[in-house]
């Protein structure tokens, strides 16, 4: 089976034609027909080699859904089966014989398969190997399949949040940022039972952050103030350098702000501003397979979908370069 996919040889592209020929199928490895897959930041990140980390080439793409193409010896056949389909999202496998694995905190395993982080087997392709089965996750019928690419990573990415820190249907809650990340976290926290407040660097974004499920509106640089101890939770979703202590100054005592976006520099943060109301500054990853599929349940039966612009496979350049830019309203979705 060759694979055809779209790479980039150099940082900053230009997109290619780029084809292989897969490894024979492992027990465990799931090969799946890509049909669609989102555009994420950190795909711009990877061909970019923002981080420092890109193997060349690059095939990047990391929010894959597909059909069920080829199952492994060992794969549990009663929940997958050729013909199925299925999402992969940021990590594609890990080794479930860690401590982190074995407490079901696989998104923290050393070993795990990050499917951005492949080099040249990535999702902007024809077909994708996810290398262990569990984390290849049947959508519900409820989900199209242009809604439920990005969900296997942003949304799982703000969702983990929510859950795993603990916010409750009681609390008043704020979304730093009306993006790609941001308006599935506006979603996701309004079913959630939360008062939920939408924070952003402009007021063109009002409507739709309401429109999304916030209950109040705030632009960032004159309404901080006005804020200030009003928030059990933030959930940071942007890139921006914030100013910090601000963002803390709007938590009450025991809050906590969560940092899922990954800012440009360092998080310059005075002391007093946690120790004095003990506060709480974390970080978010993407789910395990269960939070995952919990996900998927949730969105399926809340109605929760991102607002997407569709682009031809194609024309991967120009959707990267809307996702670069900062044009894209809220997710791209490429179409094979």
């Amino acid at each position: 089976m060759t694979v055809r996919a779209y790479a980039v040889e150099r940082p900053g592209g230009p997109v290619q034609r780029y084809e292989y020929e897969p490894e024979p199928l492992g027990p465990l490895e799931v090969d799946i027909a890509v049909t669609h897959c989102g555009v994420c930041q950190t795909d711009v990140g990877a061909v970019d080699d923002a981080y420092g980390i890109s193997r060349f080439p690059v095939v990047a793409g990391h929010e894959a859904v597909g059909v069920v193409e080829a199952l492994g010896s060992a794969v549990d056949d009663t929940r997958l089966a050729v013909g199925r389909r299925v999402g992969v999202g940021a990590t594609a496998g890990a080794c479930f014989a860690c401590e982190w694995c074995l407490s079901g905190r696989q998104y923290l395993c050393p070993d795990k398969d990050d499917t951005v982080l492949r080099g040249d087997r990535g999702a902007f392709a024809t077909g994708l190997r996810a290398s262990d089965w569990r984390y290849v996750h049947p959508l519900p019928d409820a989900l199209a399949s242009e809604h439920a690419a990005p969900l296997m990573c942003a949304g799982i990415t703000v969702f983990s949040a929510i859950t795993r820190y603990g916010v409750r249907p009681t609390d008043r809650v704020a979304v730093a940022g009306v993006g790609g990340l941001g308006h599935l976290a506006l979603q996701f926290l309004a079913a959630w039972g939360c008062h939920v407040t939408a924070i952003s660097s402009t007021a063109a974004k009002a409507d739709d952050a309401r429109r999304f499920g916030a209950h109040e509106f705030v632009v960032a640089d004159d309404g901080l103030q006005r804020v200030s101890g009003s928030f059990d939770f933030i959930l940071s979703t942007v890139s921006a350098d914030l100013p910090w202590d601000a963002y803390l100054g709007a938590l009450r005592p025991h809050g906590t702000l969560c940092v899922v976006g990954v800012p440009h520099g360092s998080l310059g943060i005075h002391p007093l501003s946690l120790l004095l109301g003990e506060k709480r500054l974390v970080g978010g990853l993407v789910g395990s397979p269960l939070e995952t599929r919990q996900m998927l349940d949730f969105a399926a039966r809340h109605g929760i979908r991102p607002a997407v612009e569709t682009f031809p496979a194609a024309r991967l350049d120009s959707a990267l370069d809307h996702v670069r830019h900062g044009r894209a309203r809220y997710r791209a979705v490429l179409e094979f």
